[in-house]
């Protein structure tokens, strides 16, 4: 089982057993609302190298298990593991096959053996993580020589437009933080990992009404967690505030939401590699 005994996370990143608790009361409701995490899994899933076979997988931030039923699908014949903080979504995904084992445990401290697996799959997950130089490391520790590190995640810009509507309103924290890309570039670098690829890509959906958004966030268990949030109900003048701001970004297809995601492709070199 994972250990969430740490304090509050340094810097900006929430609580990962605030995160934890988050993600597992959302695990019934996750998959009705997951269309953004379903096309960046599917685009991640389509950057894995050319060949790669995969005897020994990890889904890493696995969730309902979408994406290990996908891998479990690609790889076939293969042994996959399945590791999320949240043990509800946990729960949800084991109904539903794809992984051989669901372990609770945590990007930064893996509970898998020292070069155990073929590939390393993340998406949208390690965004939690205050120490990605150590999720790094960890990929680093359990891939074996040759293997590779597939992850997405979520950079500064991110609901970009949720945060510059609430700075209108009360300039207080509403929206979850995300370390920049450049912090991703500079960490990726200085692994020993291998960069076969690094991008940010802008994913834009569309919404009807500011409520649309705030449910599904809430419904995904992607809502505000971050330390500095309001703490009690959001009072009827600063809602109403909220959505008059908004209104600012509407386009004729609705009110954007724009997550600006990071696609990294990583590579354990082999013995003898520079």
């Amino acid at each position: 089982m994972t250990d969430l005994s740490r304090p509050t996370l340094p810097g900006t990143l929430p609580d990962k057993r605030q995160v934890a608790a988050s993600f597992s009361r959302a695990a019934a409701s996750y998959d009705s609302v997951a269309a953004l995490q379903r096309a960046v899994g599917m685009a991640l899933f389509e950057q894995l190298p050319t060949g790669l076979q995969a005897e020994r997988w990890l889904d890493l931030g696995s969730g309902t298990g979408h994406f290990s039923r996908a891998l479990a699908e690609r790889f076939k014949g293969s042994a996959g593991v399945a590791v999320d903080i949240a043990e509800g979504m946990l729960r949800h995904a084991r109904e539903h096959g794809g992984a051989r084992h669901h372990v609770a445990g945590d990007a930064e401290r893996l509970p898998l053996r020292d070069d155990s697996v073929d590939l390393v799959f993340s998406s949208l997950a390690v965004q939690w993580c205050s120490q990605f130089a150590s999720v790094l490391g960890e990929a680093w520790r359990v891939l074996r020589p040759g293997g590779v590190l597939a992850f997405s995640s979520l950079c500064v810009g991110t609901l970009e437009e949720l945060r510059a509507s609430w700075q209108a309103v009360d300039g207080l924290v509403h929206v979850n933080r995300f370390r920049r890309f450049e912090d991703y570039q500079r960490l990726c670098g200085e692994s020993r990992l291998q960069v076969l690829g690094l991008q940010r890509r802008p994913h834009v959906l569309y919404y009807p009404d500011v409520r649309s958004l705030t449910h599904e966030l809430k419904a995904l268990g992607a809502h505000n967690l971050n330390p500095g949030r309001p703490s009690g109900l959001t009072g009827r003048a600063r809602m109403q505030g909220l959505l008059q701001a908004y209104e600012g970004f509407r386009q004729p297809q609705g009110l954007p939401a724009t997550y600006q995601v990071v696609y990294g492709i990583l590579r354990k070199p082999l013995a003898g590699e520079v």
